[in-house]
């Protein structure tokens, strides 16, 4: 599943190529988790003019100029694809929905999967977040998550630590190839149980998770087997994966407990 430096990826490409572009029409063309009818997803979006595409954890908000806009989840599989005219399909598959905009230009939403989510989004959303969005964690990159927060999270919870900060509702963004990354930098086994991180072990695990995903959103994120950016290019992160390679290699053999010693010795 992409998660925050792939979403962050495609959220750049998205409004390089989309604000200050209108959308003459727009239709879905199949089910996803969460969806919306071709209809009411044309009526919502038809002469629309684009202004922002923001993030907020692993959801993409398209703005537009009324300050409403839609909320977009990529699932596990989906991905962009913008051809120059209706007839390039750019060897889009699995379309779910497209928006045709007014300089001829089409917008493929793809999810083989079919995990992706496109909600609409009425409200004003210039200097705010939908309530949906804001009760979410943090965000790692913000100032608020920091060694001092992870610690006060932490406490009192005996669950995993990899499990703590893979929670959407503790910190967002972070999925298991990053949670992965950044424990192994850390020197921290992700089975151990939060409670039981000291306010240096904290520092040292937001520390890595911070470096980790400013790392990966320099390299255009990962791709591990489906993510792609607005281009159909791969993100260039997966070369630099110290640890997440061999977890995938063993994990259909061992329990994940048996090989915590491959995060705690780090280069």
């Amino acid at each position: 599943m992409p998660e925050l430096p792939e979403v962050e990826t495609v959220r750049r490409h998205l409004a390089g190529a989309l604000i200050g572009t209108s959308i003459a029409s727009a239709e879905s063309c199949g089910k996803l988790r969460r969806g919306t009818g071709s209809d009411e997803l044309d009526a919502f979006c038809r002469q629309r003019r684009i202004i922002a595409v923001r993030r907020r954890a692993k959801y993409l908000l398209m703005l537009f100029a009324e300050g409403d806009g839609l909320i977009i989840h990529l699932g596990m599989t989906g991905y962009f694809v913008l051809a120059a005219n209706p007839d390039d399909s750019c060897g889009a598959k699995h379309v779910r929905a497209r928006w045709v905009l007014t300089d001829g230009r089409v917008l493929r939403f793809c999810d083989p999967r079919r995990f992706g989510q496109i909600r609409l989004c009425p409200g004003r959303y210039f200097r705010r977040w939908p309530a949906a969005l804001a009760a979410l964690g943090p965000e790692p990159l913000s100032s608020q998550f920091n060694a001092a927060w992870l610690f006060a999270a932490s406490r009192g919870r005996r669950c995993p630590i990899k499990a703590l900060i893979m929670d959407q509702q503790q910190v967002v963004g972070v999925g298991n190839i990053y949670a992965s990354e950044a424990l192994f930098r850390a020197g921290i086994a992700p089975q151990s149980p939060a409670q039981n991180l000291d306010e240096e072990q904290c520092g040292r695990l937001a520390r890595a998770i911070r470096k980790v995903l400013r790392e990966a959103i320099a390299a255009g994120g990962t791709t591990i087997s489906d993510f792609r950016t607005l281009d159909g290019s791969e993100g260039g992160f997966a070369v630099k994966l110290r640890v997440y390679p061999i977890f995938l290699t063993f994990a259909p053999f061992l329990r994940l407990g048996r090989h915590n010693k491959i995060f705690t010795s780090p280069p």
